[in-house]
């Protein structure tokens, strides 16, 4: 197991939860100086005997904080939301499912104290060798046991039905699914998978036909079964999904958190992964394998020694229970394919990682007293007699100047990716006098495409590294790796390797970026200002993805909605002109625009508008009438909807006299030119702000912003630039972006600097 993968948080390799952000209450528009103290979610029991020593434990722990924050208050306009997630970030934090929280009704009675919000990064410990003092947790959670499909649902070998046994026909499935996919259609995928698949049927006990070749297997009746099953599953009405859902949260309830020194904190990710098909990023060689099924043998719990230990599922045990305090994980198992450990650990908004991320930029803040330091090291060691110094200075420097990382040793059966002490000849190509371009698969098999200038002295040193009788295939670096290059970077601070350099960077790129935003134009020019800086960031440390599927469509969607809203301000402009005809003459400028959408234009946006109305008749209806049957109550008769529809059908015939006669109705009677004006002075900000959304979501189409936003930029830095600019925070961070940066939105005014 390497080191990035034990610090990689187990929620970030499992599938992600519902995000927090869809039960947002109406503060999302408040800016951040006014946002009020949100309340606890309730406590939730783990055991009669553990609560009575953690209430102990509890005030223990509780420290004194500050009533109130010493930030500077900003009164700004309260601005429409426009958040978007980026859903296709891999890097980002699991969404640990939660509920929204829920102020406690007081009753007379009650004993019960209202539990405090720990402020940790107002009492920091310099020792973390312990991380806890008590901790209690229920366990894991473990996937459903397979259920077999139904007996006409079969594998067919060469024209033949196969009788599979469970555990074989659980694997076949498990490509059946995705035998549509670009994975199913893999080469590679597909020998991987047969492999594995005909290792568990022979485990199994074989069937009734003798499978040699994947080329006759045909999995067409299994992936039509869960075709069947996804489109039924679609169709569920809403109530019997909103009774699934509780179901499911009551079942997770008992997981979702522990007691954390007395105090009740979020768990990461409880659930153990399921078993599966192994997808890999890039061209992965065990692209395909097996991930079996996981046992509670094979999980190792930690926690406190005091603790009652949960129970494993029946006719189970446990592989081993922990009582280790200097480690912050609840679970950890091994998976087969990469032999790499899972973990389970704290929630993302938990007190422990935040203690971990404010740890992490910190260590980032502190290289800049050192950095000079190191720069003029490594300039004077450029040419160095010492081959190896040589290469420590030129690994260096690239690792400063362009956020390189450190890279490592990769055994065959890993993707061919490569950081700085593993480039490879291939990997760089010179041009004199100073221009090389880099050109290899870095992290995650992201492809590492840069041309640049560098010193002169480097370009020598990797024209050096280069000489024969190397040759493709041979290391540039070849008497240097991390390890050796990380022990140097401790001379100059401890703490120090090459990862820090990264987020230091990074940060500091930032900082830059944000002082020479101009303080001007409303919130939603600040973002996109914001979001240019963040994206100058993604560049250097390489943080791009793929364009979306549905990227063209979103565009298409956007800009539909812009010319709509053109459209309806024309309108607003001829029904001013029907109220006063001179008004044209007073202000032409004004009403340049009124030819500018042509009359097939016009018809389209009616033809939109229509049937999305009746679209939303038909659904309010179906909905209203699912309420009704989940409440028992006599449902509405077809009658409504058709009443509904009628006025649908009115409003497009008024549409179709106005595209003949070009004048539209002016409605209400007591419609006046100034109610009109202050109309089309507000479509106007909105097509401002929705083209404004526009251009942001062109130009970041193929750049990850979350990963730098939320791993390598000092949060404090989006903080700060909320404050200083007047942007709601809500803006730039998500609702579970903010439950796992409360430390930093709580730390710091406009003033502080990285």
């Amino acid at each position: 197991m390497s080191d990035s993968e034990d610090d990689i948080v187990l929620a970030r390799r499992t599938k992600k939860q519902p995000s927090l952000a869809a039960n947002e209450s109406d503060e999302d528009d408040v800016p951040l100086s006014q946002l009020k103290k949100e309340s606890s979610p309730d406590d939730t029991s783990i055991s009669s005997n553990s609560q009575k020593s953690a209430s102990k434990n509890s005030k223990a722990s509780k420290r004194k904080t500050p009533s109130t924050s010493s930030q500077p208050k900003k009164r700004v306009k309260k601005e429409v939301k426009d958040e978007e997630e980026d859903d296709d970030d891999d890097d980002k934090p699991a969404k640990a499912p939660a509920k929204k929280p829920v102020k406690k009704e007081e009753t007379p009675n009650s004993d019960e104290p209202e539990e405090e919000t720990y402020k940790w990064w107002e009492d920091q410990k310099d020792d973390d060798t312990f991380k806890w003092d008590t901790l209690e947790h229920h366990g894991v959670m473990f996937p459903p046991p397979y259920e077999p499909l139904p007996s006409h649902v079969k594998l067919y070998y060469d024209g033949k039905p196969v009788d599979l046994p469970p555990d074989a026909e659980e694997v076949a499935g498990f490509y059946a699914a995705l035998v549509e996919t670009d994975h199913g259609k893999n080469p590679v995928f597909q020998k991987n998978f047969f492999n594995d698949f005909l290792q568990v049927l022979s485990e199994s006990g074989g069937c009734n036909v003798d499978i040699k070749e994947f080329e006759k297997c045909d999995f067409s009746k299994m992936y039509n079964y869960f075709e069947l099953k996804k489109e039924e599953k679609k169709n569920v009405p809403a109530f019997e999904k909103k009774r699934i859902k509780l179901e499911k949260e009551k079942e997770e309830e008992p997981y979702k958190f522990c007691l954390l020194n007395g105090r009740k904190e979020q768990v990461g990710n409880f659930r153990v992964e399921p078993p599966g098909l192994f997808r890999g990023r890039g061209a992965h060689p065990r692209t395909g394998k097996l991930k079996r099924r996981v046992h509670p043998e094979d999980i190792i719990l930690n926690l406190g020694e005091n603790a009652a230990v949960p129970p494993p599922p029946e006719g189970h045990n446990w592989g081993e229970i922990k009582h280790d305090n200097t480690v912050s994980w609840l679970a950890m198992w091994r998976e087969n394919v990469l032999n790499s450990v899972k973990y389970v650990r704290f929630a993302a908004n938990s007190s422990l990682k935040g203690m971990s991320d404010y740890k992490k930029f910190e260590k980032a803040r502190e290289l800049k007293y050192h950095i000079e330091a190191i720069r003029k090291d490594y300039q004077s060691m450029l040419r160095d007699k010492l081959m190896l110094n040589r290469q420590i200075a030129t690994a260096t420097y690239l690792i400063d100047i362009f956020a390189l990382r450190a890279g490592g040793e990769k055994s065959e059966d890993e993707a061919d990716t490569v950081g700085c002490c593993s480039l490879r000849y291939e990997h760089i190509t010179l041009s004199p006098p100073n221009t090389v371009v880099f050109d290899f698969l870095g992290k995650d098999s992201i492809r590492f495409y840069q041309e640049v200038q560098v010193d002169h002295q480097v370009f020598k040193n990797l024209k050096l590294f280069k000489k024969a009788p190397k040759k493709p295939g041979d290391e540039l670096f070849d008497r240097l790796d991390p390890s050796i290059l990380n022990k140097r970077f401790q001379n100059y601070m401890p703490g120090l390797t090459a990862k820090v350099f990264r987020t230091y960077n990074a940060s500091k790129t930032m900082q830059d970026q944000l002082d020479l935003i101009p303080n001007e134009g409303t919130p939603a020019e600040k973002v996109v200002k914001f979001n240019a800086a963040n994206r100058t960031v993604a560049i250097l440390c390489n943080h791009q993805r793929s364009v979306a599927k549905g990227h063209e469509a979103a565009i298409q969607k956007i800009t539909d909605r812009i010319k709509e809203m053109l459209w309806q301000k024309i309108r607003f402009k001829r029904m001013m002109l029907q109220l006063d005809k001179n008004l044209k003459k007073k202000k032409p400028k004004y009403f340049e625009e009124l030819e500018d959408l042509t009359k097939e234009d016009e018809l389209e946006i009616h033809k939109v508008i229509i049937e999305r109305e009746r679209d939303k008749q038909h659904k309010k209806f179906a909905r209203d009438n699912e309420k009704r049957k989940e409440d028992g109550e006599k449902l509405l008769p077809e009658s409504e909807l058709k009443e509904a529809l009628k006025k649908v059908d009115e409003l497009e015939k008024e549409y179709a006299k106005e595209a003949k006669s070009g004048k539209p109705e002016v409605k209400p009677a007591n419609t006046t030119v100034e109610k009109l004006e202050a109309q089309v002075e507000k479509l106007e900000q909105r097509i401002a702000n929705t083209t404004l959304q526009l251009k942001d979501k062109e130009d970041n189409s193929e750049v990850a912003l979350g990963t730098s936003k939320i791993n390598y930029i000092d949060p404090r830095l989006s903080v700060v630039f909320c404050k200083k600019f007047d942007v709601p925070i809500e803006k730039i961070f998500t609702k579970t972006l903010r439950d796992k940066f409360k430390w930093a939105i709580e730390s710091v005014d406009e003033d502080w600097r990285f």
